[in-house]
């Protein structure tokens, strides 16, 4: 009986029939790998089976069914994580964790777990450290409890096993890519073991009503490892971001089943683990000084005001092509604007280095950063410095025009909260703190002032 070959995609799970040293679905590298499929004939008569297999679901109204976010939720000691996860962990969820290797997701793991062992049993398995090194940070953030156990698994089989005892309202898993399942052959991480992982343990959490935790690695890019089709199985996907080495650190979901995707968790890191920040636009604007290239932006972190310091440095290049670089800023975004800039105010920058920074380690994806990061450059090549008096935040279009932001109550209000006098915003902002700007070139000239 012949097999037919194939090559599976490690990142995407895509199938081809030859190998090739690049992945035509995700574009990857180096990432297929040979498996024996199954034999046509075997295939075929595995459908017909399927066939006569089968029996009448089950089936009931609609109105009868119990509402899945009716049921109890296990509440961490982080309010805004609550939040982010829709207001707890629900029971009978599974929530995918992924972040950075030495982000901290360990610690916060652990500090759920110290919160929720003190009124319900709590299971932490890990494939990668052995008992000492757990028990270790479990003493560091205080979380030894009785109802904290530990067990050290990679096999899936046993771990489904355990969480269909019901012994347990949240097993944490660390991580899905160490688990392996007996009746598969290929080695742990792959897209197979992976799959088939991940819906034995989803299978065992549902029919147990138990919450579970996987913890998820990431590639070198940043995106969740693995095949996507783990992502849709879960019911939570929770991304870890930020600095390793210092900053502050966001917990954001990417999707969720049971509660928005725009709410944002910040987190900054201590000795004795990870702690909310309550008041970020504080923290990151207490050491600014105002200098030239120094903007004051107005941004939103999901639906949360943040009034974070965007710095803007122009020197001379002295090579041919200047140099843009930008840190925590979109670059693609950035060279787009340095365009805008030289088309419609007519300001030289063809031979400038030019150098984004947005500090604090917070990375910016609003298009209302635009008027604060043109207003930086423009200051800088200047030297000249705008009121500390003012925020600023609006849109630019290609045309210089200054569009309409989301959410400008929200970011006024945390302006005015902070002691700003004014927000330079988009004209369509209809309040008497904002200074109304309509037009890229009009703007820096007016508002970009001397020393």
């Amino acid at each position: 009986m012949k097999s037919k070959t194939r090559f599976i995609c490690q990142n995407c799970g895509a199938s081809f029939p030859k190998w090739a040293g690049k992945c035509d679905n995700c574009q990857e590298w180096g990432t297929l790998v040979e498996q024996v499929g199954i034999p046509e004939t075997e295939a075929k008569s595995a459908l017909k089976k399927a066939q006569v297999s089968g029996k009448k679901l089950d089936y009931a109204g609609i109105s009868k069914i119990e509402a899945a976010d009716s049921k109890e939720r296990l509440k961490t000691e982080f309010e805004d994580l609550n939040t982010v996860l829709g207001g707890g962990i629900l029971m009978g969820s599974v929530n995918l964790l992924a972040g950075q290797p030495g982000i901290g997701k360990s610690t916060i793991l652990m500090q759920i777990c110290a919160e929720i062992s003190k009124t319900r049993p709590v299971l932490y398995v890990s494939g990668e450290e052995s008992a000492g090194q757990v028990k270790m940070r479990a003493v560091r953030l205080g979380a030894e409890s009785d109802n904290l156990n530990f067990a050290s698994s990679t096999s899936a089989n046993d771990i489904a096993k355990t969480i269909e005892t019901s012994e347990f309202a949240l097993v944490i898993i660390d991580s899905i890519q160490t688990l392996a399942m007996d009746e598969i052959s290929s080695a742990p991480g792959t897209v197979s073991q992976v799959t088939n992982c991940g819906n034995l343990i989803i299978r065992a959490a549902k029919a147990t009503d138990t919450a579970v935790i996987i913890v998820g690695h990431v590639t070198k890019e940043g995106t969740l490892a693995g095949p996507k089709v783990l992502e849709h199985l879960v019911d939570v996907v929770i991304n870890f971001e930020g600095d390793r080495y210092g900053g502050f650190k966001t917990i954001r979901a990417v999707k969720n089943r049971f509660g928005s995707t725009s709410e944002v968790a910040i987190f900054e890191m201590d000795e004795k683990g990870l702690k909310e920040v309550k008041n970020p636009s504080a923290a990151l604007l207490a050491e600014r000084q105002n200098t030239d290239g120094s903007i004051i932006l107005a941004t939103l972190e999901g639906t949360r005001p943040i009034l974070v310091e965007i710095q803007a440095l122009v020197a001379p290049s002295n090579f041919g092509y200047p140099k843009r670089t930008a840190s925590g800023f979109d670059l693609n975004r950035l060279q787009l604007l340095i365009a805008v800039i030289e088309r419609r105010t007519k300001l030289k920058l063809d031979d400038k280095d030019i150098f984004i920074n947005v500090v604090g380690g917070m990375k910016l994806n609003d298009s209302a950063a635009d008027l604060a990061v043109c207003m930086a450059i423009a200051s800088a090549t200047a030297g000249r410095k705008l009121s500390e008096d003012y925020v600023v935040f609006g849109e630019v279009g290609l045309g210089g025009e200054i569009r309409s932001a989301f959410r400008p109550d929200q970011r006024i209000a945390e302006a005015k909260k902070l002691g700003f006098k004014h927000a330079i915003a988009p004209a369509t902002t209809k309040d008497k703190f904002v200074i109304p700007a309509k037009d890229l070139r009009e703007t820096l000239i007016k508002y970009v002032n001397e020393k």
